[in-house]
């Protein structure tokens, strides 16, 4: 028998696991890239998901949670859920834009910009992004809300004049394109990277979270918070088809209960950490302020631009904003 050397075989085994899509043998374990860190409400959920799958299935399906991009980069998880190369795993929903048009629906500013406004238009999204995941190999099993997306800059912005020329982070194809429309400069930028491209001058200006904010220090390295509230974006929580269709019938059903749980929680607390992440940005010295009436006016215009763009790429669009709309 050929000798392996035992820091080998445990590496080959780890490969192993990693590297398969899964099985409905006793304590299976299955490996979740989330590209967030524990400390965001979106990872957290992502952990008492797992957490409750393990206590309800008795230790048998063992669901390990790699935030902050440790184990697969943001831009890349989709492909590894897709190709079996992990079974699970949690990403930004309009990352996805540039594979069809209906993971666009909540990256168009101005659409939809309340909590039950946005609510309602995951409803209405859901059945178009469940039937564009399925033809990928993958299924939906819940999403997670951020906060309304609002502007952070270094000084103080009255109008997109105020904007011009500056380099605005991008993070979606509809993000791109809102930072054309701005008369700024997209540049990609994933979330872990942000403190250090503000500090060298890569980007000059944000549209997120006040979550993304603070968990990112942004008073280190910008001054101005303006509130616009252009959006509310979700992360979707999605798992290898071939990996669930293994599952025993009993397991996959614990799984989907915690997914609707999860889903619940989301809605739930997103309100609160709103509030919460916005008081923490103006406690640690960041000028917190509502909009212009002339910044609101141009942004709003740029919004019916983009949903008109929107409409033009796919006929599942038109049904998305029909139910929206209804």
């Amino acid at each position: 028998m050929k000798f392996v050397p035992k820091k080998t075989a445990i590496l080959l085994a780890s490969l192993l696991t990693l590297g398969s899509a899964g099985s409905a043998s006793a304590e299976t374990q299955w490996h979740m890239p989330t590209p967030y860190g524990d400390a965001n409400l979106p990872t957290q959920i992502a952990h008492q998901f797992a957490e409750e799958i393990k206590n309800k299935t008795a230790g048998d399906l063992d669901i390990i949670v790699h935030s902050g991009a440790s184990l697969i980069k943001h831009p890349e998880i989709p492909r590894a859920v897709k190709t079996g190369q992990v079974q699970l795993g949690e990403v930004f929903i309009g990352i996805m834009g540039n594979t069809h048009p209906v993971f666009k629906h909540d990256n168009i500013p101005f659409l939809a910009t309340t909590y039950d406004s946005a609510e309602k238009l995951w409803n209405a999204a859901k059945p178009e992004v469940e039937k564009q995941l399925n033809k990928e190999g993958m299924m939906l099993l819940y999403t997670v809300a951020w906060p309304a997306q609002s502007l952070y800059t270094k000084s103080p912005v009255n109008s997109l004049a105020d904007l011009k020329g500056s380099k605005m982070r991008a993070y979606s194809p509809s993000t791109s394109r809102l930072a054309d429309l701005m008369n700024t400069s997209p540049t990609t930028v994933q979330v872990p990277e942000i403190p250090q491209a503000f500090s060298t001058g890569i980007i000059d200006a944000m549209i997120t979270s006040p979550s993304t904010g603070v968990n990112g220090q942004a008073w280190d390295y910008l001054s101005h918070y303006t509130d616009v509230r252009a959006w509310i974006p979700k992360n979707v929580v999605v798992v290898n088809k071939r990996s669930f269709k293994r599952l025993d019938k009993k397991t996959q059903q614990v799984i989907l209960a915690a997914a609707a749980n999860a889903e619940l929680k989301g809605w739930a607390g997103v309100r609160g950490k709103a509030l919460e992440d916005t008081k923490t940005l103006a406690d640690k010295g960041i000028i917190v302020s509502d909009p212009s009436a002339e910044l609101m006016a141009e942004l709003n215009k740029i919004g019916a631009t983009m949903i008109e763009e929107w409409k033009a790429e796919a006929p599942e669009v038109e049904a998305i904003l029909s139910n929206f709309n209804q």
